[in-house]
């Protein structure tokens, strides 16, 4: 990835993205080409071992048969995003030398992929990303009736289930972040630009364009 060095961000800046947004693509070369496959991760940081990403597919999808234990892989993970209008610098009025473009905040993961055929890594995987994400459902919708576990589901259903699905572990081997947020440009330009595509229904980058 073309990574400016203004536009770089720290692998813990990367990792707080992640566990934002956890859709990330799978991207693998085979024989047959490229592909990519958009997963949930559950990210885990271990201080004794290297990070990982946890997740699984369905056993029908034909990367079970694409890939191998220790292939190298790519996961991109992708924040809040707009178009940027060189009409919200100020500089842009006074000078008339400013052109548009587009600010984002992505993620790049690369690691070697190991797949997990084991019901008990593949229960202990679902139930990492189930608690993870039913905690953030919590207080959100008001009738709700709390946190989906898995012993909710009929043990009987709940083993069909995890018969249709592989895991898939990759340990991250290099992480690379860009945050394009007009670090380039001057306080004011980007004050203005941050603002600007915050009232156009891009809060989350607005904000995250000044900083907050």
């Amino acid at each position: 990835m073309y990574l400016p060095a203004h536009f770089a961000a720290s692998t813990a800046d990367a990792y707080d993205l992640i566990r934002q947004h956890p859709l990330g693509a799978l991207v693998h070369q085979h024989a047959g080409g490229l592909d990519a496959n958009h997963l949930p991760w559950e990210l885990e940081t271990p201080e004794a071992a290297p990070a990982r990403l946890i997740g699984h597919v369905a056993r029908a999808n034909p990367l079970l048969e694409q890939l191998h234990d220790g292939v190298d892989v790519l996961v991109i993970f992708q924040a809040e995003q707009a178009y940027i209008s060189p009409n919200w610098y100020p500089s842009k009025h006074a000078t008339h030398q400013q052109v548009p473009t587009w600010n984002y905040r992505v993620v790049h993961v690369h690691g070697r992929l190991q797949l997990h055929d084991d019901r008990k890594w593949v229960l202990g995987a679902v139930g990492k990303l189930t608690r993870t994400h039913e905690a953030r459902t919590q207080g959100v919708v008001p009738h709700a009736a709390g946190a989906w576990k898995i012993k909710d589901a009929p043990p009987d259903y709940l083993e069909r289930q995890l018969a249709h699905i592989v895991g898939i572990e990759i340990a991250i081997t290099r992480v690379q972040a860009k945050f394009k947020l007009s670090q380039n440009r001057s306080a004011g330009d980007r004050h203005e630009a941050a603002t600007s595509v915050a009232a156009a229904g891009h809060p989350a980058l607005g904000a995250a364009m000044q900083g907050d």
